[in-house]
């Protein structure tokens, strides 16, 4: 039975969305995954969780009722007793159905050996944060994808410009400039890429490594805008795109092409085709692939009319 949206829910912005994730041994978690699924349909909550033999990660959206039941059950197991979660809003459901899927990593580094319940780095509470930054004996690296950091990221921090976190690692081993400072502050969009990426830096030798508890969103929603050392807005992975200070709503919109965030002004390019191009990927893709791309967004708009969504979305 799937939970209906309340008047009290769409006056707090429609829908709650509930980050979360959690390391621990969970050698069943194949066994898990028809259990977890059959809770979030029952609670008409919408998104994808991620299990794997050292957790679970992921995004889940639903109402208020739907989400607190789903975060209850997940808890009941014992291997989540201490999970925790962060949450924002969306004006609309952000996800189109609901994927529970195995992996072999929640976050795929690639690195054998890296375990953050054996070495992680230190936590820092957002409102320490700025702090940390800006003391001048502090290297900052921004841990997420280049499509991620073209929208945002915090002051003076290192883009390493990778297009996946299985670059990370190269990167590190090629950054021998990495090692002329004493601290290493590290940070992604929501905490678990950095629980990684900071065990890897200790296991290649770095000593004082420090990462932002709860990640950028986080620290957008507890630190003043007018306190903020953000620029720009966070990349998140749902319909939403992007949100800015205080967890509102951002203005871009994805390129269906090639998943790129636009700004508006992005979106008012000769190059951007709704479905089709952008301003990003009008050079890469083939006359066929663009003509592909128009055949997926006609049968998009055609669901629209009839007020379904095209799951192909």
């Amino acid at each position: 039975m799937k939970e209906p949206v309340h008047k009290e829910d769409k006056a707090k912005g429609g829908f709650l969305v509930a980050a979360l994730y959690h390391f621990t041994p969970l050698p069943r978690f194949v066994a898990l995954q028809q259990q977890i699924q059959a809770a979030c349909d029952d609670h008409g909550v919408k998104g994808t969780l991620l299990l794997a033999d050292e957790g679970i990660n992921g995004t889940i959206a639903g109402t208020e009722a739907g989400i607190a039941a789903v975060l209850s059950f997940l808890r009941s197991i014992p291997e989540f007793a201490g999970l925790e979660h962060k949450e924002s809003r969306a004006a609309e459901m952000p996800f189109h159905r609901m994927k529970v899927r195995l992996k072999k990593e929640i976050v795929t580094m690639g690195v054998d050996g890296i375990d953050p319940l054996v070495s992680v780095g230190t936590y820092v509470e957002p409102g320490d944060w700025n702090a940390l930054i800006s003391d001048p004996d502090t290297i900052v690296i921004d841990t997420r994808n280049d499509y991620e950091t073209a929208i945002g990221t915090f002051r003076g921090a290192i883009d390493p410009h990778t297009s996946t976190f299985r670059e990370f690692p190269a990167w590190v081993r090629s950054q021998t400039g990495l090692h002329d400072k004493p601290k290493v502050a590290m940070y992604c969009t929501g905490g678990i890429r950095c629980e990684k990426a900071t065990a890897f830096m200790k296991a290649e030798g770095f000593e004082d490594v420090f990462h932002l508890k709860g990640g950028i969103l986080k620290y957008l929603e507890e630190v003043p805008e007018e306190e903020s050392l953000w620029d720009g807005a966070c990349f998140v992975f749902d319909e939403r795109v992007s949100v800015t200070h205080g967890l509102k709503e951002g203005n871009h919109i994805l390129c269906r092409a090639c998943r790129h965030p636009l700004t508006p002004q992005e979106a008012r390019d000769p190059a951007f085709e709704d479905g089709v191009s952008c301003p990003y990927c009008i050079e890469t893709r083939s006359d066929a692939d663009r003509q592909r791309y128009r055949e997926r967004q006609k049968q998009v708009e055609l669901a629209q009319r009839r007020g379904k969504t095209h799951i192909g979305r």
